[in-house]
């Protein structure tokens, strides 16, 4: 199968959660050949609790995913540590609702959760744990000490780092970090907008339908990490794109996907 480890629903976490934008990004994935996705949203995103009770409520949750127009959709977020650096948190829906409430005190840039804290957190839940983007300027990861390190499960080839750093110097530098910290690679497009879905996915060797099955495939290297040709098309469109419907008017698309979401709930 067709899997995607790094995937937003919103377009800015400033923004509230709309259900037919989150369909139309799923439709997208869909088209772009993916049969499954990690949703992996910033946990300190606008009223998170918001995504995972309007998927509860609009789409069927078996085995560890959401089926969503025959696309898997495993939970999952994103979370900022204080060391600095973002850690991708995938498994059950129960949770990661439980991960996220004990993260309430760690939501604001200055008093985000030490990365060992985090991880002991995650630790009984066997959560499929990634080390997103570890040479992103803004947010590293390689500094982290090895011990801490070690305890992840794979390290982020992410679309936009390829877009921005370049395909081959930033595969190096990753493969260089990942072989010394004897760590696979998984790809994720950290998709914000649909048209960047299909710039790199991965390749499962198996028709993974848990987080156990995700973790052995990726344990185990049954898969292969993909690039596409059309990396940088797909990147930069969704930028533009992304950056058009913030100036169109952010305060006021804000507004309109907040009356969605609360016409959704009644």
């Amino acid at each position: 199968m067709n899997f995607d480890f790094h995937t937003h629903g919103k377009l800015s976490k400033k923004m509230a959660f709309s259900l037919p934008y989150f369909a139309e990004m799923i439709g997208e994935a869909k088209k772009n050949g993916l049969q499954g996705l990690a949703l992996t949203e910033h946990f300190n995103t606008l009223r998170f609790e918001d995504m995972y009770d309007a998927l509860d409520r609009h789409y069927t949750y078996a085995d560890g995913y959401y089926d969503v127009d025959g696309v898997r959709v495993f939970p999952g977020m994103e979370v900022d540590i204080a060391e600095t650096g973002h850690i991708l948190l995938i498994g059950e829906r129960e949770h990661i609702r439980e991960i996220r409430a004990l993260l309430e005190p760690y939501t604001m840039e200055g008093g985000f959760v030490p990365v060992s804290r985090l991880l002991d957190w995650s630790e009984p839940y066997g959560m499929l744990r990634i080390g997103a983007h570890p040479f992103r300027d803004s947010t590293p990861l390689h500094h982290i000490s090895a011990e801490l390190l070690a305890r992840l499960d794979a390290f982020d080839l992410n679309a936009k780092d390829l877009f921005q750093q370049g395909v081959e110097p930033y595969s190096l530098r990753l493969r260089r970090f990942a072989a010394e910290h004897r760590k696979p690679i998984v790809a994720g497009s950290d998709t914000h907008q649909h048209l960047q879905y299909g710039s790199v996915w991965n390749r499962l060797a198996a028709d993974c339908r848990t987080v156990e099955d995700l973790k052995r495939c990726i344990a185990e290297q049954q898969y292969e990490a993909v690039v596409s040709d059309a990396l940088h098309t797909k990147v930069k469109s969704a930028k533009i794109v992304k950056k058009l419907l913030k100036l169109q008017g952010f305060e006021e698309a804000a507004c309109a996907l907040e009356s969605v979401v609360h016409l959704d709930e009644e």
